[in-house]
């Protein structure tokens, strides 16, 4: 083949771009040691091209902050996107990181690249014909799941051990509890979930980088008669030295991600050995681009991925790569999609439709747009 030929060809070109915000209800109370879910800011994106196709795609927060990502997109980002070539999605992210370097590495802009991204990565999957965890990879068709749902912290102990049996019961393989009481007390919530639910369940432990190193290795101590499955975000998420430490001083593995913004943060936590499971967010670190090359940069490392959050977008990207290990349970799209996530035996399934896989419900969004 000549090596203009391809660029001779006639390309899609995009036409149009779009941004806006949608509020969106928690569905129930979430606390950790930190913070407090208020709502999800869901941060839509959706383009249109010359050939009639269409993509839409999507970031969020926690309740503060969306609208200066969708300030972002509609001030920088979104102008550079017509007439370009939505089948370039790596080409498109450089030129937008580029054009907005003097707010990169940082979660605004990050969140508003995620916006961008997911949405030509939604209609290059429509454009295929193919889901995204197949047109991404294909490694698998289900993901097994985890239930942070029952584990927050303001729940007693009795809730906890109410919410674990349950999810055992559902046939789920892990639960997560929040820690960040005292360390007796999270010490005796735990051990009173792994006495009900037996030795063969996972208990995922996250402390929402509420500790100091040296508190962490305590605590961690504290929870090992437990086995906890992992110990998440000990400390802040800055601090990769205190996270290596920590690792090299506790069986338990250490587990982060949720809260970094770029790929070489990544490459740093893993290079220091500071990270047992990474937990990259699709949202934060800039959309679907970057989430693959982490994913793969962890399996280089022979380190499992565990996604934070999202799980609607999630478990295509979890069923797309082979180091995915779990995914995680927190229900928060439901009043503005469809359809809900397929779950079987206590794994969610790769679901099937060409494009991200979200059947978004499009008079429920337009109820909850944020003016």
């Amino acid at each position: 083949m000549p090596p203009n030929t391809i660029a001779a060809r006639s390309a899609p070109r995009i036409t149009t771009a779009e941004a806006y915000l949608v509020d969106v209800a928690v569905e129930r109370e979430r606390t950790d040691a930190v913070q407090s879910f208020l709502k999800q800011e869901t941060i839509f994106v959706e383009i249109t091209t010359d050939d009639d196709g269409r993509g839409t795609g999507y970031s969020y927060t926690i309740g503060t902050g969306g609208a200066a990502v969708v300030a972002l997109l509609r001030g920088s980002m979104l102008p550079r996107l017509i007439g370009a070539d939505p089948r370039r999605a790596e080409a498109v992210w450089r030129d937008l990181f580029a054009a907005n370097r003097a707010t990169t590495v940082g979660a605004i802009t990050s969140l508003a690249l995620a916006a961008v991204d997911t949405a030509l990565w939604d209609w290059q999957c429509r454009a295929a014909g193919l889901p995204l965890w197949m047109y991404a990879g294909g490694a698998k068709d289900r993901i097994p799941l985890y239930d942070t749902e029952g584990g927050w912290l303001h729940l007693d102990t009795e809730q906890l051990v109410t919410g674990a049996k349950a999810s055992q019961a559902a046939g789920w393989n892990g639960v997560k509890i929040k820690v960040g009481r005292s360390p007796a007390a999270d010490a005796e919530r735990l051990a009173a979930v792994r006495a009900e639910v037996g030795p063969e369940m996972d208990i995922m432990v996250d402390a929402n980088q509420s500790l100091t190193a040296a508190e962490a290795i305590r605590r961690a101590r504290l929870l090992e008669p437990s086995d906890p499955y992992w110990f998440e975000e000990p400390v802040p998420a800055d601090d990769i030295a205190g996270h290596a430490a920590i690792a090299a001083a506790v069986t338990t593995p250490v587990a982060v991600g949720e809260s970094l913004y770029s790929v070489s943060q990544f490459a740093e936590y893993l290079q220091r050995r500071a990270a047992g499971i990474v937990q990259v967010d699709a949202a934060r670190i800039g959309g679907i681009t970057p989430w693959l090359k982490v994913a793969h940069l962890a399996e280089a490392h022979n380190v499992a991925v565990c996604p934070h959050f999202l799980m609607e977008l999630h478990v295509s990207l979890c069923c797309a790569v082979p180091n995915s290990r779990y995914l995680e349970y927190i229900p928060q799209l439901r009043a503005i999609t469809r359809q809900e996530i397929e779950v079987t035996d206590g794994a969610a399934v790769a679901p099937s439709a060409p494009g991200l896989g979200i059947e978004w419900d499009p008079d429920a969004i337009d109820d909850r747009r944020v003016q």
